[in-house]
């Protein structure tokens, strides 16, 4: 915390003030006064002059000028300090009141070819929201369509939770390609398997029921809609108070079969206009070889990349050198999640000075008062 020098709220009253005092002071003492004071009282005398050479009363009159002088000199500096008293002294303080937190949205795409992509990201991310202090964190999956899995929130033990049973969801996922091979048409050599099959797609079904909404007709692994329906989760969104981040693990193969609204582009640019940034998680290329060995994975990589560099964000590669969790560490290390000391200006009244001026004059006063009359 940091002050700066004493300032006076209303400075006019001692531009104004002091000068007035002087100019009374001064018409007091230069202006002689008119006349005298008649007799009053007291015991007459004719030898006027003998009683002023006297030792006695040289001593009682010298004392006397010096208790008028200073009991003058304290009432001046009484007025004085009520003076700044009323200009109102202060001082300005920047204050540093805390740390700008952090929103961060996991984005997942949960469509089965991201499963051991998906299942590395959530087992270590159960150890970073387990360290986070004072951040809030949410969870969206998509694929033809979005569910919030888990609300922008600082529970970070529901959060925990909630990924545990997403790591439960992905390894289902790799048992169905176990127990398919990835074919359209399954055969079993028993009932156990058949049984275990349809007991695996079951609980793949509860989950898939909320993500795969008019999957038949508008397809599947709808990106620009699962970025964008994140961005619209995020609480409070025109609050610039707090950083807001998203982590998007996808492999960008948009099977969709209708046009996304919106695609991936104006996704990005939506985010940007919200001052929110996206972090890219990216399969390494024998992942998603396994799935798709037609496809253009240098396309979607490049796409996913522009896209999110749009927001001021980075896309990361998963490989065996580049894994899950030193992606992780990056994202954390990188400039767009650093966070600023919240500062704030604060203007503090300072009367003690004056105060404690203005009681010893007072004071200082009274007793020279007390002198003068003789107690």
């Amino acid at each position: 915390m940091d002050g700066e020098n004493m300032e006076l709220m209303y400075p006019y009253v001692i531009k104004f003030g002091i000068p007035i005092l002087v100019l009374a002071v001064v018409i007091l003492h230069v202006i002689p006064t008119r006349g005298k004071k008649d007799f009053t009282g007291g015991i007459r005398t004719g030898a006027a002059s003998i009683v002023k050479s006297l030792p006695i009363y040289s001593k009682i009159y010298k004392r006397s000028r010096i208790l008028a002088f200073v009991n003058e000199a304290f009432v001046i500096a009484a007025i004085i300090a009520s003076l700044f008293l009323i200009a109102r002294p202060y001082k300005v303080q920047t204050v540093k009141t805390g740390v700008q937190k952090r929103d961060i949205f996991l984005c997942m795409d949960v469509s089965y070819s991201l499963y051991e992509l998906n299942y590395e990201l959530t087992d270590y991310l159960e150890q970073v929201v387990s360290e986070l202090k004072g951040d809030r964190f949410g969870i969206t999956i998509f694929n033809t369509s979005s569910v919030v899995y888990v609300p922008m929130t600082d529970d970070y033990d529901y959060v925990v939770t909630r990924l545990e049973e997403l790591k439960e969801y992905f390894t289902l996922q790799k048992e169905y390609f176990d127990i398919t091979g990835n074919e359209e048409y399954v055969y079993f050599d028993n009932d156990e398997e058949r049984e275990r099959y349809y007991e695996v797609c079951a609980k793949l079904d509860y989950i898939e029921a909320g993500t795969l909404v008019n999957n038949t007709y508008r397809g599947s692994s709808l990106i620009g809609e699962g970025l964008a329906s994140c961005l619209y989760s995020f609480p409070s969104i025109g609050d610039s108070s707090r950083t807001r981040v998203i982590i998007f693990a996808t492999d960008n193969a948009d099977a969709a079969m209708v046009r996304e609204v919106p695609d991936l582009e104006e996704a990005s640019e939506l985010c940007k206009k919200n001052d929110i940034t996206v972090f890219a998680i990216f399969p390494s290329e024998d992942a998603h070889y396994y799935l798709y060995n037609d496809s253009d994975y240098a396309g979607f990589q490049n796409q996913l990349e522009e896209a999110v560099e749009v927001t001021g964000g980075e896309l990361y590669v998963q490989s065996q050198e580049d894994t899950v969790s030193s992606i992780v560490e990056e994202i954390r290390d990188h400039e767009a999640m650093t966070v600023d000391d919240i500062i704030t200006e604060q203007t503090t009244d300072m009367p003690v000075i004056p105060t404690i001026a203005l009681l010893i004059s007072l004071a200082g006063s009274m007793i020279c008062m007390s002198f003068l009359k003789g107690k």
